[in-house]
């Protein structure tokens, strides 16, 4: 299998598994659970995505390990470690400073180097043996969150693979938060979500190149809860804009009882402040009447009308 083929058929898996999940029955509510920080996995926990080699981009930093070849002189060619400074010791050229360059630019300029002073024509081979100086963080709903190294090339769709894929609790909803820098056009964050039909516009939005100290935030899928005569009274995944009369068609709509003045139940989340709104389903339908959006925990109360 060649990796285009490998990349494509985890990208699809990766949105089919949030599909899947999406239309599963609505869970109870968990209990509440002390906040701690999630640990990192081990380098056995998960399998380490291959790393793209049409990209040549990594930057080198402390701690990575170089492994550089001088064709033809053995008793130069070694692995050497990226010092707190920056540098890197190797024989003729002591110290050599690499930190902040590209791979391709650490070969070139040991080719300089060798063939000022001491070498004809020098053939180098420069590759990073061990990546150890840039991370990005994973929380949220995936099942082995933690600080996961950057490789050479790694995109979105390699950190969401090393982390074990998405929990049954995910929404889809992935947010990146660049901590150093900023995406295209500015912004700070990128939010994206999978789910349905894989389009070209999940592949492109999985192939995100990542940067050094970026936040991936994999969202919980949120409910809103929809009691009285309707249907299929019970609890509904938030999808998109959810609105109130979308809430109640998702639940099979009313029953030959239900009346059209239906309550909408909400608990601030920061006041604990319950407010309860009126909506009018019939002006709804006529385009007079507002269709408020739900939010997440919200009540969709439809009383039995009165004959």
């Amino acid at each position: 299998m060649t990796l285009a083929l490998w990349r494509l058929g985890t990208l699809a898996g990766l949105v089919a598994l949030v599909a899947s999940q999406a239309s599963a029955p609505a869970p109870p509510p968990a209990p509440p659970a002390a906040t701690e920080p999630a640990p990192a996995p081990s380098a056995s926990a998960s399998p380490s995505p291959a790393p793209n080699p049409d990209r040549n981009d990594y930057r080198v930093g402390p701690g990575d390990v170089l492994e550089i070849t001088v064709l033809g002189n053995a008793d130069l060619s070694r692995s050497v470690t990226v010092q707190p400074s920056g540098s890197i010791t190797f024989p003729l050229l002591n110290e050599v400073s690499v930190a902040g360059l590209t791979v391709s630019e650490v070969q070139r300029k040991m080719v300089t180097l060798l063939q000022k002073d001491f070498l004809v024509d020098p053939h180098v081979e420069v590759k990073v043996k061990e990546f150890l100086s840039q991370f990005v963080v994973v929380i949220g709903e995936l099942n082995t969150p933690g600080r996961k190294v950057l490789r050479e090339g790694s995109r979105l769709v390699d950190v969401l693979v090393e982390s074990g894929g998405f929990t049954p609790r995910a929404s889809g909803e992935i947010v990146i938060t660049r901590t150093e820098g900023s995406f295209e056009g500015g912004a700070k964050a990128v939010r994206m979500r999978l789910g349905g039909a894989f389009s070209a516009q999940d592949y492109v939005g999985l192939e995100l190149p990542l940067h050094n100290g970026d936040i991936i935030t994999a969202s919980a899928r949120q409910y809103v809860t929809v009691e009285g005569e309707v249907q299929r009274p019970g609890r509904y995944a938030i999808e998109g804009d959810l609105t109130v009369t979308g809430a109640i068609s998702t639940a099979g709509g009313l029953t030959r009882f239900g009346s059209s003045d239906v309550k909408l139940r909400r608990i601030e989340s920061g006041t604990g402040t319950v407010t309860i709104t009126k909506v009018d389903l019939r002006s709804v339908r006529r385009g007079k009447g507002p269709d408020p959006t739900v939010a997440p925990n919200d009540v969709i109360t439809v009383p039995r009308r009165l004959f």
